[in-house]
């Protein structure tokens, strides 16, 4: 089974049980479908918010401060209607996308328009002197084999790996430099925000998970920012499709029923970008956020700004890449891995804070 297909429950995270849920819906901490309708978002867009670019040519929009609904509360029978090529046990595994809950993003912040690129990781790593992990210890990453059968594997993972042949300089498929960059852990990412940062004097980091949710909501409630319809992605996002699947027949079922043009990754910003102007926010590749997981976070998070669990043993993950179905590709769905991770769907974007 792909690893982007599935979310075991992660070491020390507590399940939520059905009478815990029903004391949230009684709190208020978890609103009808209804009510979140009513409820304003950002607003309507009326115009693309300020573009800059940094040392690296990366683009930046400025996302105003702001309010949305965070997480989903959809119900399963829907899901299963919508989703009818998932085993319906997957629609009662989602407690960790609830309760729906406000959240406040109190300051602007300038969010990168695409995902990290394979040029521009270079071109940090030969200023910086930065050696990823993925070579540093010597273990390598995962990569496509054509050879490979993921039957072979004892995780029936769909890659080979880890091996010390691949690294974020070869996946095992040809990338070029305007390609979103995979095969970097947790901390290669921060090494990266860390290294702008000194160079440029002003502050790179990794979004949090609520402010990632909030730039790829853009204002809207649906599942993706395109709308509800999972066929709605071919339009805006790289991910399991007709042509990935000719090389993966056993998940042909899975895949959008449409081309997007790619088998692999994509060149960042191919796709149409939601209403703030932010491309890939679905899809190309996983990205690392800067939250700890905690399955049960949401419950008791704070309302403004929050930043994930104090400490933890896995790293949010979010969006869905390339090789993901269309289910876990949705604003509110949440992964994690742990922060030595480099796999071959999954990258990072970086966002930097605002002067005023």
């Amino acid at each position: 089974m792909t690893p982007t297909a599935q979310k075991p429950t992660p070491p020390a995270c507590r399940a939520l049980t059905s009478w815990r849920w029903a004391a949230l819906l009684a709190l208020g901490l978890m609103p009808a479908t209804q009510a979140l309708a009513r409820e304003p978002g950002p607003g309507p867009v009326k115009a693309l918010p300020p573009l800059e670019r940094n040392s690296l040519d990366m683009q930046f929009r400025r996302l105003p401060a702001g309010s949305f609904w965070m997480g989903s509360v959809e119900p399963a029978a829907r899901l299963a209607h919508d989703y009818p090529e998932l085993n319906t046990g997957r629609f009662g595994k989602l407690q960790d996308e609830g309760p729906v809950h406000r959240v406040r993003i109190s300051k602007p912040f300038w969010m990168g328009v695409h995902e990290v690129t394979v040029g521009q990781f270079r071109r940090f790593v030969e200023a910086s002197g930065h050696v990823p992990e993925s070579i540093a210890d010597g273990t390598g990453a995962y990569g496509y084999n054509a050879q490979y059968d993921p039957a072979t594997s004892p995780r029936k993972d769909a890659f080979e790996g880890r091996l010390p042949r691949y690294s974020w300089r070869d996946p095992g498929f040809p990338q070029g430099d305007d390609h979103p960059v995979v095969n970097v852990s947790w901390a290669d990412a921060q090494a990266m925000a860390a290294w702008l940062s000194r160079v440029e004097g002003r502050r790179y980091r990794l979004p949090t998970e609520a402010e990632w949710e909030y730039a790829a909501r853009a204002g809207t409630r649906s599942r993706y920012h395109s709308g509800d319809k999972p066929a709605s992605l071919l339009r805006v996002a790289n991910v399991f499709d007709a042509e990935t699947a000719t090389l993966w027949p056993r998940w042909q079922d899975k895949a959008l029923p449409g081309h997007d043009g790619h088998v692999f990754t994509a060149p960042v910003g191919q796709f149409a970008p939601n209403a703030w102007g932010l491309h890939d926010m679905h899809g190309n590749a996983w990205e690392w956020v800067a939250d700890w997981y905690g399955e049960d976070y949401y419950a008791h998070s704070p309302r403004i700004d929050p930043q994930g669990p104090p400490e933890g043993e896995v790293r949010v993950r979010r969006g869905g890449s390339w090789h993901s179905w269309a289910f876990y590709a949705r604003s509110s769905f949440r992964n994690w891995n742990k922060p030595d991770t480099r796999y071959v769907l999954l990258g990072f974007r970086l966002m930097r804070e605002a002067d005023d």
